[in-house]
C-alpha cells in the first residue's frame, strides 16, 4: 500500500467513526518525518481513544501495524506512526493547543473529496 493509500484509508476509517475536522496533509516536500499527516478531532477523550483503536484495528486487518504509538495515557491525544503516515487524534482543546494545522500549513491539503470511498 502506498503512503497516499494508507493516509486515505486512515481518513476513511476516521470519517466512518465520526471524527470531526478531518485533514490529510502532504508533508513529504517539506519534511523527512513522513509523507502525510492525518489529523482528526474526537468529541471526548473516550472518542479519541476509540478513533485510535479503530484505525489501528482496521489497518491491522489490512496487514499494516504502527511502528510507534503515543498518547494513550494522556486522555487528550493519540498518535499512531506508520512510518510514511502519522495519524494524530485530539480532543478539541488539545488540537487547538498543539495547533498542527498551523505548524504544517506549508504542507498540501489533500481534499477529502479526493479520497475515494
Amino acid at each position: 500500500m502506498t503512503s497516499l493509500e494508507l493516509a486515505e484509508q486512515a481518513a476513511r476509517i476516521l470519517d466512518e467513526k465520526k471524527a470531526a475536522d478531518l485533514k490529510v496533509i502532504r508533508i513529504a516536500d517539506i519534511s523527512v518525518l513522513a509523507d502525510y499527516f492525518v489529523i482528526a478531532t474526537g468529541t471526548s477523550s473516550t472518542h479519541v481513544r476509540a478513533l485510535a483503536d479503530e484505525v489501528e484495528f482496521k489497518l491491522g486487518r489490512l496487514g499494516t501495524q504502527p511502528i510507534h504509538k503515543e498518547g494513550y495515557r494522556s486522555n487528550t491525544w493519540v498518535l499512531l506512526d506508520y512510518g510514511s503516515v502519522v495519524v494524530h487524534m485530539f480532543t478539541a482543546d488539545a488540537r487547538a493547543y498543539y495547533d498542527l494545522d498551523r505548524l504544517w500549513s506549508d504542507g498540501k491539503n489533500v481534499g477529502l473529496s479526493d479520497v475515494p470511498k
